[in-house]
């Protein structure tokens, strides 16, 4: 058994919205952390169905359970009317509940009761290396780290099916989008642009749509948690910024499927560019775990010095590299960035396993960059 990084019991002082993309493993979770609580499965269509026809029926069963008494409802998006029941009972009851689904996007878009900040989001993220023994780089890259796909023997054929269903069905069946060929489109077109920076008018011409259009789909897969923006990093200093957003899916696996990649060999620009996304899923959800208030974003100038990550107020600067031998040349960016922020920790991650110093610059290889991070170290 896997355990997870994410403890749910310590972060329940009042009822939560646990929120995750599909297969990250809410359930299991769930059910490992609080067997004994009151578990309502809402994909059980019959449990659905006799929800949504009456949903005081909820109130009617737990009303005379003991005050803290926990509730899990899974999918609470399926029959969000239950959600004024949920209130009733935190008011009347005082019971706790643990509300789970894969996206916020049906509540918020017809109004639902979101319980008036009596339950608060929490985030569950794919694997993370430090929840996996024996945690395999290859693998992670080429097939990303929603649980079963890590697992998987044929991780393929699972990554085609959860493209069909989860990014395109659910977008059709929740009829978020009117063309919905455009929006297929776009999510290729935004694979391609997977941890570059956005041009929405570029987008927008390949997909055969307005760029306002694009930024609403690009909104769709953020409140989808399907992926998210990672903003520039906008404390000018001497050189001219740019200040466009990057865009990343939540997990590589599902960009590498999109764009078609399938022989992910070290030393291959496709290689360079999945390790690079691997490297900011890691310390995106390092983030959120961990309750950083501090922010992610990256830097690039007009003249195009970059450094791919940025953590907080130019606190940490990190450039990610998939050689297995660091040149002084790979410190480019950091060096140009040290000369704006001269007490920022600067840092190259990559698969050179000879941890050292070129200057004042880090030499990190990536597993023991990961083991930094988890162990508070970063």
């Amino acid at each position: 058994m896997i355990n997870r990084f994410l403890s749910i019991k310590s972060e329940i002082d009042s009822s939560i919205f646990l929120f995750g993309a599909r297969q990250t493993g809410k359930s299991t979770i769930l059910r490992q952390q609080f067997p004994e609580s009151i578990y309502i499965d809402l994909l059980d269509n019959s449990v659905k169905e006799r929800y949504q026809r009456r949903p005081t029926l909820l109130y009617e069963t737990l009303k005379d359970k003991e005050e803290g008494t926990l509730v899990i409802i899974d999918e609470i998006p399926e029959a969000p009317e239950l959600l004024n029941e949920v209130h009733r009972l935190i008011v009347e009851a005082g019971l706790v509940f643990i509300l789970c689904g894969s996206s916020a996007r049906k509540l918020k878009r017809k109004g639902h009761n979101t319980l008036g900040g009596r339950a608060f989001p929490v985030y569950l993220y794919p694997f993370v290396s430090a929840e996996i023994p024996d945690f395999d780089i290859d693998r992670a890259v080429a097939y990303g780290t929603i649980p079963p796909h890590y697992l998987a023997k044929n991780p393929s054929r699972l990554l085609a099916g959860y493209i069909d269903v989860y990014l395109k069905e659910e977008i059709k069946e929740e009829a978020l989008v009117r063309n919905l060929n455009a929006f297929h489109r776009f999510l290729e077109v935004a694979a391609l642009t997977d941890g570059e920076i956005v041009n929405y008018n570029n987008i927008a011409q390949d997909c055969g749509v307005h760029a306002t259009t694009v930024n609403a789909y690009f909104d769709i897969l953020e409140d989808s948690l399907m992926g998210y923006r990672i903003p520039a990093f906008r404390k000018v200093m001497k050189r001219r910024l740019m200040q466009a957003p990057k865009f990343y899916y939540f997990d590589i696996g599902v960009a590498n499927h999109l764009l078609h990649r399938k022989e992910m060999s070290r030393g291959s620009v496709d290689y360079g560019h999945a390790f690079e996304h691997l490297v900011i899923q890691e310390i995106y959800a390092w983030l959120h775990y961990t309750h950083s208030e501090e922010t992610l974003s990256y830097w690039r100038t007009y003249t195009g010095i970059e450094v791919d990550a940025v953590i907080g107020d130019a606190r940490v600067a990190i450039e990610i590299k998939s050689t297995e031998e660091i040149q002084p040349r790979h410190t480019k960016g950091l060096k140009a960035f040290g000369e704006e922020h001269p007490d920022s920790r600067r840092m190259v991650v990559s698969l050179d396993k000879f941890n050292r110093r070129i200057g004042d610059i880090e030499c990190v290889y990536a597993l023991d960059f990961f083991k930094m991070l988890w162990s508070g170290e970063i």
